[in-house]
């Protein structure tokens, strides 16, 4: 039986470090698993998820959500999808169809944007998830749990594939704050 689960929070979380978690436990059980990530984010590598401690693990970049549903092999149980805020709407649907013939799915990307808008495809594949995990990450402004991230830089546009150099992460007292704050 295929499932959901779903990993969100703003940056800084540590998302992409729980997807590899769960993927190096299924490592240890001898459980086929596939990585995907949007070719979209090379921001320390194209062919490896890397959190932002340095963590690393192979996957395959991809730029549409089709190619998943393409490159999954029958021999697969888990397909681990990184950053999917960065895909269309289509995913829902590429997630349903794998979960339809029985793949146990594991999503990773952002919840919001830094206007606090539910991010790409996220918000509907957290309303049909079986399992969501929320991290939070610390506040950069006065140190307290962070849920949302911030843009620092004055670059217009939802999608700014960046790290410290133009996002911090900040609790919701500081979130919507001067640059700077």
């Amino acid at each position: 039986m295929g499932r959901i689960e779903v990993i969100c929070g703003p940056m800084f979380s540590g998302k992409s470090e729980e997807l590899m978690r769960r993927l190096k436990r299924a490592e240890i059980a001898k459980t086929h698993f596939q990585l995907f990530k949007p070719s979209i984010d090379n921001r320390y590598s194209h062919d490896e998820v890397v959190s932002h401690v340095g963590q690393k693990m192979k996957c395959v970049p991809i730029t549409t959500c089709d190619a998943i549903f393409n490159l999954v092999g029958e021999e697969t149980s888990i397909v681990a999808i990184d950053e999917a805020q960065f895909f269309s709407a289509q995913l829902l649907a590429t997630v349903v169809k794998l979960v339809g013939a029985g793949k146990r799915v594991i999503v990773a990307g952002l919840d919001m944007d830094s206007d606090g808008i539910p991010f790409g495809p996220m918000g509907g594949i957290m309303a049909m998830a079986e399992q969501v995990t929320k991290l939070t990450a610390v506040c950069e402004a006065c140190g307290s749990d962070a849920t949302h991230t911030f843009r620092k830089s004055d670059i217009e546009g939802q999608l700014l594939v960046g790290e410290h150099n133009h996002y911090q992460a900040r609790c919701r007292t500081h979130w919507k704050g001067e640059k700077g704050d």
